[in-house]
């Protein structure tokens, strides 16, 4: 069941749903609230100067210690320029948090973000239990317009879902083997986190067999 402005508002009332700071007049819809852009920007770095001369960069989700993107923060009022094609996962303003085991998220983005040549590439599930600021990947899809961000301008909303059971804080916790990656994630933290070591080294190893014999 997706949640409406008056059960969202009495959620948020009795401390149930929580956002920091405040929500304002202008980002409660009538079945989803509108979340702000924050002031941090993490971009995909391109290349590295190595000892061996100027190296550009591969993504590889196996290598832990690999960081692909260069955090940037800017002042509200100030303005985040992307270029054509390119792309940027940014912070959102407000810190989220759902006080409850059988209630969740999903992010999706506005469709007033769409027709200024954006694309919020998401369908992000925000977990029962999450505390933490949320990422929006923004990529420039115009051919040879500059898009101008701002902190605080409306770039995607959240809906509410309520669950068919409640989950523990355990289960809540626990994505898979591990716990949540991202779960109390500060808006200077949300670069990329690896997966855990053990899926990762059986990936690296080709063992998609051993793999899969992994249990709950």
């Amino acid at each position: 069941m997706i949640l409406t402005r008056h059960q969202i508002v009495e959620l948020i009332d009795s401390g149930v749903i929580l956002f920091s700071p405040e929500l304002d007049g202008f980002q409660n819809q009538p079945h989803a609230i509108d979340l702000r852009l924050g002031t941090v920007f993490y971009l995909s770095k391109t290349w590295e100067q190595t000892s061996e001369g100027r190296k550009i960069l591969t993504v590889d989700m196996t290598d832990k210690n690999r960081e692909n993107s260069e955090k940037i923060e800017i002042k509200p009022g100030q303005y985040f320029e992307l270029a054509p094609g390119e792309s940027v996962t940014a912070s959102t303003l407000e810190r989220v948090e759902i006080r409850a085991g059988n209630l969740m998220g999903v992010l999706y983005p506005r469709s007033s973000t769409n027709r200024r040549g954006l694309s919020v590439d998401m369908t992000g599930i925000v977990d029962a239990g999450y505390h933490g600021h949320l990422m929006v990947p923004i990529i420039n899809k115009t051919q040879s317009q500059i898009i101008r961000l701002y902190p605080g301008e409306r770039v995607c909303q959240i809906v509410f879902h309520l669950l068919s059971d409640s989950l523990t804080e355990t289960d809540m916790k626990k994505h898979g083997k591990t716990v949540a990656k991202y779960h109390d994630a500060g808006d200077g933290d949300l670069g990329s986190r690896p997966d855990s070591d053990e899926e990762m080294e059986l990936i690296r190893r080709g063992n998609l067999k051993e793999l899969k014999k992994t249990k709950f």
